[in-house]
């Protein structure tokens, strides 16, 4: 019942005991205003016992805060994050402030969120604007990125992989003109096991770029853990395909022995992993740097990308298919195959022979 019929009600209650004492007589006005004797005599008790609370309708139940209800601090944390990070849905908040040592559930952080009517995004996000309206504060790169540009959840496409290098993902992605120095696209490499994931920027996208970012960086990397990478899955774009027998990028997966995968033409879907990780790249460095830092040179923008990199590989939580809010970092090392050790023969006795 919502507080306007709850109003209404007793307002009705308050007329019909009006009437009651206007006329003189308790049956009629009963009749008029349709309610029986049994009630008028309760709803005249509750009056002259708590006045004008008396007439409000009260649900049955448990009165005061449910025992398991998280304590204050708990709640106060949950608020101030839902403030700061208004799109964070409720396992993410609660991956977050158990890193900080708050220890809460998902549904703890729903239950806050129903008591102070912020259950969707979107009304976080009025209690955000509210918030600036009444005061003034300083909106941090997050915010002013959410406030500009809502839209629903990307669906994930379910690729199944088992363990860290059966299958990485590549792909190339536009991120925009800089003054002086052109286009720039990012050549990415994802470790779709863990969502472990290598970028660097290039003018231009070459097969010649493709194959640096994958020698130079992602192939040391799975060689210093002693990983073998079995398969390349990327689009058909000119710079990953060609004749196998000239197109360097063929040949550099011919000489790796990695095998080649492509998507199907027109379904960047069907490269969910790394299309998911440009999005977040997008949302969360590409749009705030483009918004706050002035760049001269190309190098300036993989300084910065670098660090996100590190932080997101190491220190941002993951809740992808599988990953269980562990870092990608932490899943590359769980999903590395042991390799089983070769039993030894049986050595049975030496027989000496004679000359």
């Amino acid at each position: 019942m919502t507080t306007v019929q709850a109003e209404k009600i007793a307002r009705r209650k308050l007329s019909l005991l009006q009437l009651a004492q206007e006329l003189g007589n308790v049956s009629k006005a009963c009749r008029i205003v349709g309610y029986s004797r049994q009630q008028f005599y309760e709803i005249r008790r509750n009056f002259q016992l708590h006045g004008a609370d008396g007439l409000l309708d009260r649900l049955p139940g448990a009165k005061g805060p449910h025992p398991n209800r998280v304590a204050a601090p708990v709640e106060e944390a949950i608020l101030a994050h839902a403030l700061k990070h208004p799109t964070h849905g409720a396992q993410r908040v609660a991956d977050e402030l158990m890193l900080r040592g708050i220890q809460v559930s998902s549904g703890g952080v729903r239950g806050v969120w129903m008591r102070n009517d912020l259950q969707t995004r979107h009304h976080r996000l009025l209690r955000l604007e509210e918030t600036v309206r009444k005061r003034k504060i300083k909106l941090s790169d997050e915010q002013i990125q959410a406030l500009e540009r809502f839209d629903p959840e990307y669906r994930e496409r379910h690729i199944e992989v088992n363990a860290t290098g059966e299958l990485v993902a590549v792909d190339t992605f536009f991120a925009g003109t800089l003054k002086g120095v052109g286009k720039v696209y990012i050549q990415t490499v994802l470790d779709c096991f863990s969502r472990f994931v290598w970028a660097r920027l290039y003018t231009s996208k070459m097969p010649v770029t493709a194959v640096q970012v994958l020698n130079n960086h992602a192939l040391p990397f799975f060689e210093k853990h002693r990983v073998k990478v079995r398969t390349i899955l990327s689009d058909n774009g000119r710079e990953y395909c060609g004749r196998p027998d000239k197109h360097p990028y063929e040949l550099f997966l011919q000489l790796e022995e990695i095998e080649h995968r492509t998507t199907k033409v027109g379904r960047p879907q069907s490269n969910g992993f790394i299309e998911r990780f440009h999005r977040t790249l997008l949302e969360e460095h590409l749009r705030i740097k483009g918004r706050t830092t002035w760049y001269e040179a190309l190098d300036e923008m993989q300084k910065d990308l670098d660090g996100y990199l590190e932080t997101y590989n190491t220190r941002r939580p993951h809740r992808g298919r599988g990953m269980e809010g562990r870092t990608p970092y932490e899943v590359f090392k769980a999903g590395i195959p042991r390799k089983r050790r070769a039993r030894k023969p049986a050595t049975g006795k030496e027989v000496k022979t004679a000359a």
